[in-house]
């Protein structure tokens, strides 16, 4: 039976049936080798994305919590309630401290990262796993996008660095002022409140780093910090790199590889992890290249309740378009939690 007359079999019987007929259209006998560009099928393997490296604040342990709301306001205690001058005995002496019980807060809004992907409808029904493959990757690329938001973008008026969202964006680490001390920003609702002050360590010589600038920083993180688990270094890898380059007068390596996995170099400093972000400054003239912080304390994260995925089919002929939503904001906590380097 030729091809043409299977063909015209089939459109009869799917008229006669008012049925969906399927055509099998066999290979010929005279195809030789695989087939492949005379006729052969072409099967195709499940898709799949590329690995991306998802956000890192959320991987080393910043606090999480969950939000309904469009804003989201975070409160700290400040002052001490003993007497100054004298805690011990039992005078009651009311009123003294700075002051007492006060307290301080600020607010920010839970911003909104969204994207829109027309698929073809052909190729979702060709393609095993496409559907799967295309939400689990823009997962890890909206991971990404907020984890260069979280770390770079300045949410105030005027900002430039529209690329990390600048007012629609979220509040990043960098966009913080930094000191000499640590401080807790101004008390209030406006987007200018809660811009806490850093403890920021400049490098001996700018633009570079020497061994003594680590351990400084880590002398400059408070003691009681030390000993909590999410206590870690966060440097860009290629920082990483540099600090492994290090050597002594003799050209001996500052950080010793010692071959095992809890002893690599640079995997550990002083005593805490070190995790690479790659989404961080790298070093250079007036860049932040390393924190060292307490990240349960130091930074929390507000994610709304749902993340949206959704799928519309009118949008256009032949296409189904992906809309997915997700909302979140962050922001320093606990600013005597962190601190960090300025090159």
């Amino acid at each position: 039976m030729t091809t043409n007359t299977i063909i015209l079999d089939a459109i009869k019987k799917a008229l006669k049936k008012g049925t969906k007929e399927t055509v099998n259209l066999r290979e010929s006998s005279a195809l030789t080798g695989s087939g492949s560009g005379d006729g052969g099928r072409v099967i195709y393997d499940d898709a799949f994305a590329a690995l991306r490296y998802s956000n890192p604040f959320r991987a080393v342990g910043a606090r999480q919590i969950t939000t309904i709301g469009s804003d989201e306001a975070f409160v700290v205690k400040t002052g001490n309630v003993t007497n100054p001058t004298n805690p011990w005995g039992y005078t009651f002496t009311p009123d003294v401290g700075t002051p007492n019980t006060s307290t301080s807060f600020w607010q920010l809004p839970v911003q909104s990262i969204a994207a829109q992907v027309p698929v073809r409808t052909a190729i979702l029904s060709d393609v095993n796993n496409l559907e799967q493959t295309l939400i689990t990757d823009i997962g890890l690329e909206f991971s990404q996008q907020e984890a260069f938001s979280m770390m770079l973008n300045n949410d105030q008026s005027g900002s430039s660095t529209t690329a990390y969202g600048a007012t629609y964006g979220l509040r990043g680490l960098n966009s913080y002022p930094g000191g000499s001390t640590a401080s807790f920003g101004s008390n209030g609702s406006a987007p200018t409140n809660g811009l806490h002050t850093v403890l920021t360590v400049a490098s001996a010589t700018g633009g570079a780093i020497a061994y003594n600038d680590i351990a400084t920083l880590n002398a400059a993180l408070p003691p009681q910090y030390y000993g909590l688990p999410t206590c870690a270094w966060m440097m860009h890898p290629s920082t990483i790199a540099y600090l492994r380059e290090l050597k002594d007068s003799s050209g001996m390596p500052l950080f010793l590889e010692i071959g095992q996995k809890d002893g690599s170099s640079v995997g550990n400093i002083f005593g805490h992890p070190v995790v690479p972000n790659s989404f961080m400054d790298q070093i250079g003239s007036g860049k932040l290249p390393i924190y060292l912080a307490a990240w349960e304390r130091f930074m929390t994260i507000a994610d709304h309740e749902e993340m949206a995925f959704s799928w519309y089919e009118q949008s256009s002929p032949g296409f189904l378009t992906l809309f997915v939503e997700k909302r979140v904001c962050s922001t320093i906590r606990d600013v005597f939690g962190g601190v960090r380097l300025s090159t």
